[in-house]
C-alpha cells in the first residue's frame, strides 16, 4: 500500500474533453448535462491511508461526498445522482472505479487530479488544478 498522501487537496475544474458524447452515453438527463457542462466543480480529496472522503461541491452549493477505503465495498452516488455499491481499486497509483454504466480512474498527475470516464468506448477526460 502507498503510504504516500499523494491525492489529498482541493482541485478546481479546469478542462474537459468529450462531455457531451460521454453524458450522452450514459443517458444523463438534459438538465443535469446543461449544469455539468464548464461546470466549475471544486473537488476536495481527504486521504487518510486506503480511506478516501471525496467531496465535490457544484456551484450553487449542492455538495456529493463519497467516503471509500480502497479494496472494500462502499456505497457511492453517481454523477446523476444514483445509489450504487462498488469496490474502489487502486491500480498504479490510480483510483479505479466501476461505475454502473462506466468505468472511472482518478489519478495525480503533474500536480493536477486527472479524470477518466470510460463508457461503450467513449473517453471522458476532467482535469482540475490545485488550489489548496
Amino acid at each position: 500500500p502507498q503510504g504516500t498522501m499523494a491525492f489529498t487537496g482541493k482541485y478546481e475544474f479546469e478542462a474537459d474533453e468529450n462531455y457531451d458524447a460521454f453524458v450522452q452515453k450514459i443517458g444523463l438527463p438534459s438538465d443535469k448535462v446543461e449544469m455539468g457542462r464548464n461546470c466549475k466543480i471544486v473537488t476536495e480529496v481527504v486521504q487518510n491511508g486506503n480511506d478516501f472522503t471525496w467531496t465535490q461541491h457544484f456551484p450553487g452549493g449542492r455538495t456529493t461526498t463519497n467516503t471509500f477505503t480502497v479494496g472494500k465495498e462502499a456505497d457511492m452516488e453517481t454523477f446523476g445522482g444514483k445509489k450504487f455499491q462498488t469496490t474502489v481499486k487502486m491500480e498504479d497509483g490510480k483510483l479505479v472505479a466501476e461505475f454502473p454504466n462506466y468505468r472511472h480512474t482518478a489519478e495525480i498527475s503533474g500536480g493536477k487530479l486527472v479524470e477518466i470516464s470510460t463508457s461503450s468506448g467513449v473517453v471522458y477526460k476532467r482535469t482540475s488544478k490545485k488550489i489548496a
